[in-house]
């Protein structure tokens, strides 16, 4: 029999209980938050594990782009439509698998785009500016670049018989593109012109040389991005700019490797530079396309209306490609990399930053209305971060590249008396030597496509960001991203999925 302060305890806690489900039922129930947290649940637990065979597998790279950048955005994309941007949510935020890139490198903690990209497409670690080699390998070594070499994923889909394609908004020939195809032991040796002279005569072959003399398979079908100058002669005047300075060719070894790829591929292979040719492509009758259309990097999104001979935009670089390669029974594996996401943020030009990676959300919304994700398997990652920070207390929908305004709607000082924006960047272009130098701020400056933030460190160029970023994947056995795992695992899910590795262990035995 229970004493009497027992038996009060039990009433006490049932009458505790009672209350707590009576008010669960009433409190939050029709809380929009609380509404949309459950309505997420029960999404999650109706998710069906996709086993397939990846016929297809497309890597989204887009450079820089971390965890604050992403977030960042997400608010901009969403302001610049006019929605809310704090729940806006990009393409890929809406995959339902995540997981968290470790992505240093196999000799620095901050890694550059080169071994960054390397994990990826060949599934090793390797040290800061080489491409296509591994660990043990020397910065500037020929001999290295020739004996420590590593297959990428697209060298092992070509030897399969699939198609291959890698598009950037970068110059083709820079590091996450080259990453694809190329084995160089200096990602600056774009071309022949920028390598040592004992390298070229040890037999080095230079990024752009590679592309076009691509011995796996029959080369990647599909090539486009900005580079003009690595593929054509010294001196010779660029087709847009003419003799403009630093817009000629720069080969020193004579080639013209636009017409190296045409004499390799014949009247089904094609060479574009413009959007008007571009546009007339047919994807039904071109079997490997190749596209530089600028002697650099391509315009940013934000600059690309104004370009005269016209640009495609990283979205329809990506349909073009996946309309080429998916005439192939076997499948496909194509890059596709919003490149100056990065060269924006080392310029702490947030506002390129973030209508680049706009314009990255555009091209994955593109190919999503293009595939079959039951047989498509669909990454998307950054190669690394960068300094850029979102800070301070802002009011909801506070204009993303503004000042930073309370919810009082007045704006927020620092202890010098002046205003600050809510994006900033650690170190980079818009530091101070003096603190006093540090202006008053408005929203109405900060804002405008020019404007660069302010940041912590005065540097020439903003550096890398460290920490992890993510990898958000969609379609054939994309489950397996969860947890946190080093940035070369991405690698081994794609082959795994697709089992590229696999069955080109089985023809080998045959």
């Amino acid at each position: 029999m229970a004493s009497g302060a027992s038996l009060g305890a039990a009433l006490l806690f049932m009458a505790t209980t009672s209350a707590w489900a009576d008010n669960a039922k009433v409190v939050q129930a029709d809380d929009p938050y609380f509404k949309q947290g459950d309505a997420t649940l029960q999404t999650i637990l109706k998710l069906q594990k996709n086993t397939n065979r990846a016929k297809n597998v497309i890597l989204f790279v887009g450079d820089g782009m971390g965890f604050s950048t992403v977030t960042a955005a997400r608010i901009f994309e969403g302001q610049q439509r006019g929605v809310d941007g704090e729940s806006n949510v990009l393409a890929w935020e809406g995959f339902p698998y995540l997981a968290a890139s470790k992505t240093y490198s196999s000799d620095a903690q901050i890694t550059d785009s080169a071994p960054s990209a390397v994990a990826m497409t060949a599934g090793v670690k390797t040290i800061n500016d080489v491409m296509g080699l591994n660990h043990t390998a020397k910065l500037d070594s020929c001999e290295d670049q020739k004996t420590k070499q590593v297959t990428t994923l697209w060298e092992m889909a070509e030897t399969l018989g699939m198609s291959t394609g890698a598009v950037t908004t970068a110059r083709l020939t820079h590091a996450t593109p080259g990453a694809t195809y190329a084995h160089i032991a200096n990602r600056d040796w774009e071309d022949d012109g920028l390598m040592p002279a004992e390298a070229v005569a040890a037999g080095c072959a230079d990024i752009a040389r590679q592309l076009v003399e691509m011995r796996y398979g029959d080369g990647l079908e599909v090539a486009m991005g900005g580079g003009r100058a690595n593929f054509m002669p010294i001196g010779t005047p660029d087709v847009e700019y003419g003799d403009a300075a630093k817009k000629q060719g720069r080969r020193k070894d004579g080639k013209d490797l636009t017409k190296a790829w045409l004499d390799r591929y014949g009247e089904k292979g094609a060479y574009v530079w413009n959007k008007e040719q571009f546009a007339a492509i047919d994807p039904a009758k071109t079997d490997h396309l190749l596209g530089l259309f600028e002697p650099s990097h391509m315009q940013y999104e934000h600059d690309r209306p104004k370009d005269k001979a016209g640009e495609p935009s990283l979205a329809e670089m990506a349909e073009k490609s996946i309309d080429i390669l998916s005439r192939n029974p076997e499948g496909y594996v194509l890059l596709v990399e919003g490149g100056r996401i990065d060269h924006a943020s080392h310029e702490s030009n947030a506002y390129r930053t973030l209508s680049d990676a706009a314009a990255m959300n555009e091209a994955v919304k593109a190919v999503l209305r293009k595939v079959n994700l039951d047989e498509t398997l669909i990454v998307v990652t950054g190669d690394h971060s960068h300094t850029l920070t979102m800070a301070g207390y802002a009011k909801r929908g506070n204009p993303i590249l503004g000042i930073s305004v309370g919810v009082d709607d007045e704006p927020i000082y620092g202890t010098d008396g002046k205003t600050y924006t809510t994006i900033g960047f650690a170190n980079g272009p818009g530091g101070y030597k003096q603190p006093k130098e540090r202006p008053m701020l408005t929203t109405e400056e900060t804002t405008k496509p020019d404007f660069v933030q302010h940041s912590l460190v005065p540097l020439s160029s903003e550096t890398h960001g460290g920490e992890d970023l993510g990898i958000y994947a969609i379609g054939p056995w994309a489950h397996l991203f969860q947890g946190t795992v080093e940035e070369n695992y991405t690698f081994h899910v794609m082959n795994f999925a697709s089992k590229i590795g696999e069955r080109l262990k089985a023809k080998s035995q045959q």
